[in-house]
């Protein structure tokens, strides 16, 4: 797939990209395709937000409490069957099209915004 074609840096600003811990993550049955239900933390000034992720290829439940992710907190939810979606958590296809959550080098705090 080829580079979109280039936005401006007023563009950019307006995604906001924020850092949050995920405090639970459960199966989501009702989902069209293998999805978990995800409540994150993302501090004081946003709080938790819920998300649907279609990361079930590479990671358990148990193994997504407690991890950072960063996910795009300004778009309007999505009604996901029974559930709404209220962020984007970001990730990338392998090489089999299965997505792997990007990653934090380190902790950072819940609500660091992408910079």
């Amino acid at each position: 797939m080829p580079p979109s074609s280039p936005i401006t840096w007023a563009d950019f600003e307006r995604i906001d990209l924020r850092v949050g811990t995920i405090l639970e993550a459960r199966d989501f049955p009702q989902a069209r395709k293998p999805a978990y239900q995800l409540l994150i933390d993302f501090g004081p000034e946003i709080g938790t937000k819920r998300s649907s992720a279609q990361i079930t290829h590479h990671y358990t439940p148990a193994s997504l409490v407690g991890r950072q992710v960063l996910a795009v907190v300004n778009f309007p939810p999505k009604q996901i069957g029974p559930f709404r979606s209220e962020v984007l958590v970001t990730g990338t296809p392998d090489a089999a099209g299965h997505i792997v959550l990007a990653a934090l080098a380190a902790p950072v705090p819940n609500g660091s915004r992408l910079a």
